[in-house]
C-alpha cells in the first residue's frame, strides 16, 4: 500500500527541481527571473492536477480516478483505495440491511421502529396489514396519530413499557392485538402479535374448569344431601329410601359417564398410529346404532329416513367411528321437536365416502356454530341438562374425526333444521 510522500522527500525534490534553475539563471545573469519562471510552472502544474482531481469529484464518470503525475500519483491512488474502502463498507452495510429488513418480513409478528418522539422509521408488511399503515407514505408520522386510540397514546406517552398492552383492532376487526414496546438506543421497538386465538383458548379453558365444575357439584350435592338425611344408626322411611337410593343411583352414573368422556377425550388426544386402522363394516355398525335408538325413540316417535350403501365399507378405528356416528345420531334424537324427522345418510359422494345426519328441527343460530364442538358449550343450558347431555359428544366427534383426516361440518338454518356431516379420503374406502 502507498503512503504520501513525507516532508523530507518533498524538501528534496524541490531542491532538486530549483538547484539546477538557480545555478542557470547566476550563468545568465538572470536568477530571480528563472526562480520566478520555475516557480509559476510549478503551480500551474499543480493548479492542473487539482483542477482533474476536483473535476473527477465532482463530475464522477468513471469509479478510477484519472492518473497523476509524480507526487499527485500517490494521491490520486490513495483516494482510490480509500474510496474503495468505502464503498466495500456501503456494500457490506447494505447487505446486513437487507438481511436485517429480510429477517424482521420473516417475523410472525408486526414491527415498527420508532424515534423517541413516536414518528415512524421503518416497518414491515405485516404491520402495514394488521395495523392499515402506508408503507412509505407514513414514514415520519407519529404512530399515536395513526393508531387513535386514548387507551394506546396513554401507554405511550406513559413511557412504561414493562406490561404489553392488549388492544382491539385499529380496523375494526374482531381481532385482539398485542402491543410489546421494546427501547434501544435512541430508539423504539414495536412488536404487534395477534392474540385473538390465545384468548380464545383462555376463555376455553376458564368455560371448560367452570362447567366440569358445575356438571359434578350438582351430583355430588344430590348425593351429600341424602347423605345428611341418614345416620348410622337409622335408615329414611322405605319410601323415602326407594327415591333417594333411585335419584342417588342416576347422579352417580351421570358423573361416572363425564369422566369416561373426559378420559376418551384425554385418550383421543393423543397421537394415532395408521397402521392400527382396520376395516370397518359401517353398514352393520349403523344397524347396530339404530337398534339401541329404538329405545330412545320409543316416546320421541321421531321418523328416522335411512339412505345406507350396504357394500360401503372403510379403514379406521372401530371404538371410535362407533362413537362419532352414534354421537351425531343420538343428538338428533335428544334435541329435536318431537315427532320429528330424520334422514341419515352413508354413501359416496364426490368420490369420498360421506355420512351425514339431517334434521327437520328448531335450527342453530349462527353465531353458536363455531363453539358447538368446545367441551361443554350448550345452546340450550337447560334443554341439555334435561336431556341428560354431558356437552362433550360433539368434542369427542371432532377429535375421532381429526384423527381419520376429516373435520365435521354443520349447516343449519333457524326453523328449518339441520344438517350435520363429514367425508372420509378416498383411500379409506371399501366397496364389495
Amino acid at each position: 500500500m502507498f503512503r504520501v510522500i513525507n516532508k523530507r522527500t518533498l524538501m528534496q525534490r524541490l531542491f532538486i527541481y530549483f538547484l539546477p534553475l538557480s545555478l542557470i539563471g547566476v550563468l545568465i545573469g538572470a536568477p530571480f527571473l528563472l526562480l520566478f519562471l520555475g516557480t509559476a510552472s510549478l503551480l500551474f502544474w499543480h493548479y492542473k492536477q487539482l483542477y482533474r482531481l476536483s473535476d473527477w469529484l465532482h463530475n464522477q464518470k468513471s469509479f478510477n480516478p484519472p492518473e497523476g503525475e509524480g507526487s499527485w500519483e500517490q494521491i490520486f491512488d490513495g483516494i482510490y483505495r480509500l474510496q474503495h474502502r468505502h464503498r466495500d463498507k456501503r456494500n457490506e452495510l447494505a447487505g446486513l440491511i437487507k438481511r436485517f429488513r429480510e429477517g424482521a418480513e420473516a417475523v410472525p409478528d408486526a414491527v415498527i421502529v420508532l424515534q423517541k418522539d413516536l414518528s415512524i422509521v421503518w416497518c414491515n408488511k405485516l404491520a402495514v396489514h394488521v395495523l392499515g399503515l402506508e408503507w412509505p407514505g407514513d414514514s415520519g408520522q407519529r404512530l399515536d396519530n395513526l393508531i387513535r386510540h386514548p387507551k394506546f397514546a396513554h401507554y405511550m406517552q406513559a413511557n412504561d413499557y414493562y406490561e404489553p398492552l392488549e388492544l382491539d383492532s385499529p380496523l375494526g376487526t374482531e381481532q385482539m392485538l398485542e402491543f410489546r414496546v421494546m427501547p434501544y438506543e435512541t430508539q423504539l421497538m414495536v412488536v404487534v402479535r395477534d392474540v385473538t386465538e390465545l384468548k380464545m383458548l383462555e376463555q376455553i379453558r376458564k368455560d371448560f374448569v367452570a362447567n366440569v365444575s358445575h356438571e359434578l357439584r350438582t351430583p355430588l350435592t344430590v348425593i351429600s344431601g341424602y347423605l345428611e338425611m341418614m345416620d348410622a344408626e337409622s335408615m329414611p322411611p322405605l319410601g323415602v329410601w326407594g327415591k333417594a337410593h333411585g335419584t342417588m343411583s342416576e347422579q352417580c352414573q351421570r358423573m361416572n359417564a363425564l369422566v369416561n368422556q373426559l378420559l376418551i377425550l384425554s385418550r383421543m388426544e393423543g397421537p394415532r398410529k395408521t397402521e392400527q386402522d382396520e376395516l370397518v363394516d359401517v353398514p352393520n355398525m349403523l344397524k347396530l346404532i339404530l337398534i339401541q335408538t329404538e329405545t330412545l325413540n320409543i316416546d320421541k316417535k321421531h321418523v328416522i329416513e335411512l339412505d345406507i350403501d350396504q357394500k360401503l365399507f372403510m379403514f379406521g378405528k372401530v371404538e371410535e367411528l362407533r362413537s362419532a356416528f352414534s354421537n351425531l345420531i343420538f343428538n338428533a334424537i335428544h334435541y329435536i321437536p318431537e315427532p320429528g324427522h330424520i334422514r341419515i345418510v352413508w354413501k359416496i359422494k364426490d368420490a369420498e365416502p360421506y355420512f351425514a345426519v339431517y334434521d327437520n328441527g328448531d335450527g342453530i343460530a349462527p353465531e353458536h356454530i363455531g363453539r358447538l364442538t368446545e367441551r361443554f358449550y350448550r345452546v340450550d343450558q337447560a334443554r341439555s341438562r334435561k336431556t341428560g347431555g354431558s356437552g362433550l359428544g360433539l368434542a369427542i366427534t371432532k377429535h375421532v374425526l381429526s384423527r381419520h383426516e376429516s373435520h365435521l361440518d354443520i349447516v343449519s338454518k333457524v326453523g328449518q333444521g339441520s344438517c350435520f356431516s363429514f367425508s372420509f379420503s378416498s383411500e379409506r374406502v371399501k366397496k364389495f
